[in-house]
Order: C-alpha cells, then structure tokens, then sequence
C-alpha cells in the first residue's frame, strides 16, 4: 500500500503542474481531494488492512491528504492571482490591444464645418457673453416691449434686466459698437430658452448667426451668400427657396428652406409632408438696429441670417429627435 501511496502522490503532484486554468484545478480536485477521489478511497480501504498495521498507514495517508490539501491551495491562489494581475505567460507575437479613439461630437463637428465655409467667404468669428443684459438680448434689436419674447415663457430672466441670452444677435450689437463698417462676422454660441424639452425643443441649444454690413449691401448679396453655404454644406443638388417672413430685427426678412433630402420633395414625417425643410432666417438689418450702434442708414446696409445647430445636424444626418445629442449614449455617438 505505500507504493500505492507514493504513486498517487506522484500522479497528483504531475496533474497538479500541468494545471494553467481553473478548469485544469477542478479536474484535479475531483480525480484526487473529492469524496470519490483516490486519496479518499484509500481511508475506505483502511477498514480491510490488519489493525497492527492501522496506526502507520493511517499516520501517511493523512501526511498525504494534508500535503495534497496545501499544495493545491497554494496552486490555486497563484493561479488567481496570476488571471488578476496579467502576469501569466505572454505571447509576444500577439498583435497590441487597439485603444479606442475618440471623436468629436456631432454638433462640434456642424459648428467647425459651417465655420469653415463662412470663414473660406471672408467671414471672422466672434463671440460674446451668454449672460445678456435687456438692452443688448432685447431692446438694440428692435423689439418692442410688447414683444412676446420678452415674457417669462421664452426666456430666463435672472433680474429684471439681466437674463440669459435667447439669441447670439447680441453680439452683432456688441461687434457693430466696437468695429466700423465694413462687418463681416459669423457668431456661433450657446443658448437659452423657457420651453419644454421635447424631440423638437431644447432648454439650451446652439445658434450661429452672421453679419455683413458696408456700403451697398442688397438682398442679393445675402441670397448670394446662404446659396453658397447651403450648396457647400448640404450638396450641389439640392434645391432651394425663400419666403417671406417677419422678425423685430430685419426687413425685409425671409426663412431660408431647402428640397427634403429623404423624400426627394414627395412630402415624408421628417418634412411635415411639405417637401421641404426650413433651415434658416435671414433678412436686411432693419435701420434701427444699425443707428442703435451709431451707424449712419444713409451709407451702409447690411443682412444677418441665423440658425439653429441642432437643428441644421438633425436635417444632415436625419437625426429626429433633438435630444439624442445630449444623452451621451455611446452607440449614437459612435455614427458620426
């Protein structure tokens, strides 16, 4: 029987160093420490070995169970800590683990193409605070006291008199204070309005509006100008109309529309069924926004249009529901 001892002590300590997983270690228990295994088989056998003999053969099958016990313990916590720590073998030949990279957001990427285009135009880029006061949010642009967008619905008023600015046209007064004619600006930034989140509506949003004011500016030059633009950005293909249309701050003025891209002028949900997809204002600076500034109506005439970036990267990418660009969900993140 102690051949037979030292021979399973063998076979275990064998099967035990060619475990490299925790599979490989269950085997091993079962064949050798379970209750069916061979080293308990040997105490099932003890009953039939002479009694003078019980005291030596019981003293070396423990031996073997308490070794076999310490020795698989010891395996096992290598192994594990092995798996946690990467510090198992290596095979050098593997090609490295890519990182992922990331991107820029979709409405980044809007902002940075529109800016590109305008910019290739002799636009520059300016900004302002989004912190406005009545004066420069309100007044300097032509709206009336009465003007709905001066009710607690639509903006945020901080006091009476500071609020968060509804609109970038602010920083066409601001630019137009500081700078004589000739202006030609394009002002993207971040905005804010009292409304209800919706697939279509947005607390706060992105706007890019655009300036030009020198001598002799007609509405030409601005259908001019958002014809290049929209060809550059939405494709050569793509038709375009104006219609009339009214805001405080303009005259005459007009929204900009171009052909559904989805249902190629047919009327879809993305379209309201029309044909056609609004994605702009635009207009002639009224002349009393241009002598709030203290330029003279005599000699300069300018335009300004503006537009909405959630809106105008929804109508690129058929994106329709606004909200998907602040949820920070990867999966959308990951198309553009």
């Amino acid at each position: 029987m102690n051949e037979r001892i030292n021979s399973v002590r063998a076979a275990f300590l064998a099967a035990l160093g060619r475990a490299t997983t925790e599979a490989d270690l269950d085997q091993v228990r079962v064949q050798f420490l379970s209750r069916s295994g061979a080293i308990a088989n040997f105490f099932e056998e003890m009953r039939s070995i002479p009694v003078a003999e019980k005291p030596e053969m019981g003293k070396l099958l423990n031996i073997l169970k308490s070794d076999a016990q310490a020795a698989f313990d010891e395996k096992k916590g290598a192994l594990s800590a092995s798996e946690v720590s990467g510090s198992g073998p290596i095979d050098l030949s593997l090609p490295g683990r890519p990182r992922p990279v990331g991107t820029k957001h979709p409405l980044t990427q809007t902002i940075d193409d529109i800016k590109r285009i305008f910019v290739s135009m002799g636009f520059s880029v300016a900004t302002g605070p989004e912190i406005e006061t009545d004066y420069y949010n309100f007044g300097a642009l032509n709206f009336p006291h009465d003007h709905p967008a001066r009710d607690m619905q639509d903006t945020f008023f901080i006091s009476k008199e500071i609020l968060l600015r509804t609109h970038t046209s602010p920083v066409q007064i601001r630019t137009m204070e500081k700078q004589r004619p000739p202006v030609r600006e394009i002002m993207p930034g971040r905005v804010y309005r009292n409304e209800a989140v919706s697939a279509r509506s947005l607390v706060s949003f992105y706007q890019i509006e655009g300036l030009y004011v020198d001598h002799g500016v007609t509405f030409s030059d601005l259908k001019g100008t958002l014809v290049a633009f929209a060809r550059q950005f939405y494709g050569k293909d793509v038709k375009l109309k104006f219609r009339p249309t009214f805001f405080p701050f303009t005259e005459p003025s007009a929204d900009m529309y171009i052909s559904c891209f989805l249902c190629k002028g047919k009327g879809c949900r993305m379209c309201k069924q029309a044909g056609w997809l609004e994605i702009l204002g635009s207009g002639m600076v009224h002349p009393h926004v241009l002598k709030n500034v203290g330029y003279d109506t005599e000699k300069y005439t300018g335009f300004a249009f503006g537009m909405g970036i959630e809106r105008t990267a929804s109508l690129r990418y058929g994106v329709d529901d606004l909200r998907l660009y602040y949820e920070n969900d990867v999966r959308f993140l990951r198309q553009f």
